[in-house]
């Protein structure tokens, strides 16, 4: 699969984010290499203007990908957050300025052979993780950067990282998630025929997405679903939830808010 084909199949959208990010706070993406985008979707910006009146709540949406974060008042404060097979959701203040990564499934264990099971629903100081890229970004990071001179550095240490990177591309994984994309996340698994068993297809999921594909099949679907922008009157008309693989509302109701952490006709206020 291309860096052009993972990505025309797959573009994980955080709705709460942005949802949030209006006048007192600040979120923009940022496309990497266009070397580097099989790997990385994006690097991302979260700060405030000013400071708030309370502290803001941070909720991210499941979509199968892992995410590097640095605080830029405190570069010596990164971390990495691993699959979240939820949302979740937790108050970072009032005033903040963070720097992401936002690294594709697979992405995050290809540059540094890091098993991403070990990292599922976890959010871990990036020191214990990854140490030499902790100490990277602390010495080159300082708040006063532009975010411009922040991708280059990122893009430079990634395309470098790259080429000495442990792991090789897996190709029977990287089939199976292109065949779970094309379908939109509704697959049947018996029908993922990439030369593994079901066993060996598990246990390379769990290492290199962080969860089996089952878990990834559902992200996917969930976040089709996203995709489509529905407005709350469509919800109610269209039944969309049926077009992504729901069989019935209660079903949908129930897993969309546990990848949101809100229910549909909140999420679509």
């Amino acid at each position: 699969m291309s860096v052009k084909g993972l990505r025309n199949l797959y573009q994980p959208i955080q709705p709460a984010v942005k949802q949030s990010a209006e006048d007192e706070v600040f979120y923009h993406e940022y496309l990497p290499d266009l070397r580097l985008q099989q790997l990385i979707y994006c690097f991302w910006e979260l700060k405030t203007e000013r400071p708030l009146q309370a502290d803001f709540c941070y909720r991210v949406v499941a979509d199968g990908c892992m995410d590097l974060l640095m605080e830029m008042n405190n570069p010596s404060a990164s971390y990495i957050t691993g699959l979240a097979t939820s949302y979740i959701e937790f108050p970072i203040g009032p005033y903040f300025h963070y720097i992401g990564i936002r690294f594709l499934p697979g992405g995050f264990p290809r540059f540094f052979g890091v098993d991403a099971s070990t990292l599922t629903n976890r959010f871990e100081d990036l020191k214990a993780v990854v140490p030499e890229l902790s100490d990277f970004l602390t010495g080159r990071f300082v708040e006063a950067q532009k975010v411009s001179t922040l991708k280059e550095i990122l893009d430079q240490y990634f395309l470098e990282r790259l080429v000495a990177a442990p792991l090789q591309d897996d190709h029977r994984v990287l089939e199976a998630m292109k065949l779970i994309l094309e379908q939109r996340g509704q697959i049947p698994l018996a029908k993922l025929n990439t030369g593994l068993s079901p066993r060996q297809l598990r246990r390379r999921f769990h290492f290199y997405l962080g969860d089996s594909a089952k878990t990834f099949s559902k992200v996917v679907r969930f976040q089709q679903f996203l995709q489509a922008k529905p407005s709350r009157q469509a919800l109610k008309q269209d039944k969309l939830f049926y077009d992504v693989g729901y069989y019935d509302q209660a079903h949908f109701i129930k897993e969309f808010k546990h990848f949101y952490g809100l229910t549909p006709n909140k999420a679509l206020e």
